[in-house]
């Protein structure tokens, strides 16, 4: 019986050429959630300083991180002062959400409240709700920074009673629950929607010292050294 003959190719090398083409089509794939989330900027949990809040639960965060929770569709809510880091551990869970093949959008409460507004008006209220539904996750920096006209907080409870049991809401507020009703303007309304929000919640208290001032402190200090 002839022996074959030898082509030189090889199997490994074809198995390693498709195994890299696999990894890069799952790079561009991560990096088009990455732009479609629209973050401010991009930052992972890695380069968060959880030592600079001591009040937050590490281990819970990089729990989180694992985006278990966006599957059940459940929400997380991040309180503390300005400054101390909410927006930085949103960014680093919506990261690591667009890694795990997760769609995500970004947006602060005011930018939001403003776009849906001007959808209404537009008469594409509808449209605009339905996108911003079909977000796995949907982070809303900065609730509380702005009150809320009653037209805006209405909308805004519209959306997330939308999302409730459909999709996961990460929020960021510098105010304490029971300050919420500033916002909304009423008790009724700040009610219904903790009562939505809070049904499958992780809470992330995030009090202490300036983040952002601790690391501009310790930039300065590294100068000057």
């Amino acid at each position: 019986m002839a022996t074959p003959a030898y082509t030189g190719k090889s199997t490994t090398s074809g198995d390693a050429t498709v195994e890299l083409e696999l990894i890069d089509r799952e790079r561009r794939m991560v990096e088009r959630r990455i732009k479609a989330a629209k973050f401010p900027a991009t930052k992972s949990l890695d380069s968060f300083d959880f030592r600079a809040i001591p009040s937050l639960n590490k281990m819970l965060v990089l729990e989180l991180a694992r985006c278990e929770w966006i599957l059940r569709r459940e929400n997380v809510i991040a309180l503390g002062p300005s400054g101390t880091g909410k927006t930085h551990v949103a960014l680093g869970l919506g990261l690591a959400a667009c890694q795990k093949g997760l769609s995500v959008g970004f947006t602060t409460a005011a930018a939001l409240v403003h776009e849906l507004m001007e959808a209404r008006d537009e008469r594409r209220l509808l449209r605009l709700q339905k996108q911003l539904a079909s977000h796995k996750l949907l982070i809303i920096d900065e609730l509380g920074f702005v009150p809320l006209s009653k037209t805006g907080a209405e909308l805004l409870f519209e959306l997330i009673s939308q999302r409730y049991e459909r999709g996961s809401t990460l929020i960021t507020s510098n105010l304490p629950f029971d300050e919420w009703t500033e916002v909304f303007g009423s008790e009724r309304l700040t009610g219904a929607l903790l009562d939505r929000l809070t049904h499958h919640v992780t809470i992330l208290e995030m009090n202490g010292d300036s983040y952002r001032l601790g690391q501009s402190r310790s930039r300065t200090a590294k100068t000057n050294r």
